[in-house]
């Protein structure tokens, strides 16, 4: 498979994973991976940082349907 035949969609702020699915087959594509990233917020507290979970980001690697 050649690069050219891949494709990462991301799951969008207003969007269900149903719909990401939708719109990757309806741009010819089939879903094979899926990956998801922490979103994190710094806090300040004083002079230690620490960290927050906020969010995720939700990827699909997909092929290129033949």
């Amino acid at each position: 498979m050649s690069k050219g035949n891949k494709k990462v969609f991301e799951v969008l702020e207003n969007e269900t994973i149903s719909q990401c699915m939708d719109r990757i087959q309806s741009e010819g594509y089939t879903p094979f991976r899926r990956t998801e990233k922490p979103i994190f917020k710094e806090i300040m507290n004083g002079d230690t940082v620490s960290y927050e979970p906020i969010g995720r980001q939700i990827l699909f690697e997909a092929k290129k349907n033949d």
